[in-house]
């Protein structure tokens, strides 16, 4: 049986961990406003793998935590612009394209989603594909 750890609670423990820094750095986030009472808006930074075109770039995110978060995925989408294959020409990550919220589980985080594009980064069919010129962003 498992328990149900209700939504404000479960942002703020992401919250915190996100502001301890994660792992090796690779990744973090944030709040994108602190006055946000409902916790809907953050922030994500992916630093690019090495070995890959990705190498060396810092590409930021936002996602949006509907009130049914974590039950339902986050909406996911890059401000940096990035060429990849589950990544929608308006900045978007695709579900129907990125496993991690296609086949969402409520034991993923937003940690989960920023892990996992990074991984998505350095897959083979991502890790060389051309990328816009570095600072670009979507509108």
């Amino acid at each position: 049986m498992s328990v149900q750890v209700p939504r404000n609670f479960r942002l703020l423990e992401e919250l915190e961990k996100g502001e301890k820094g994660i792992g090796d750095g690779t990744v973090s986030y944030g709040m994108e406003d602190a006055d946000d009472m409902l916790m809907r808006n953050w922030t994500g930074t992916i630093i690019g793998p090495s070995n890959t075109v990705h190498d060396g770039r810092i590409y930021t995110l936002k996602f949006h935590c509907d009130l049914n978060y974590p039950a339902r995925p986050p909406l996911v989408r890059f401000q940096s612009k990035i060429n990849m294959d589950c990544v929608l020409p308006d900045g978007r990550v695709d579900p129907t394209r990125f496993a991690v919220l296609g086949n969402w589980s409520s034991n993923y985080s937003m940690e989960t989603v920023l892990t996992e594009l990074r991984r998505a980064m350095a897959s083979m069919h991502n890790k060389k594909l051309p990328q816009p010129p570095e600072g670009a962003m979507y509108s």
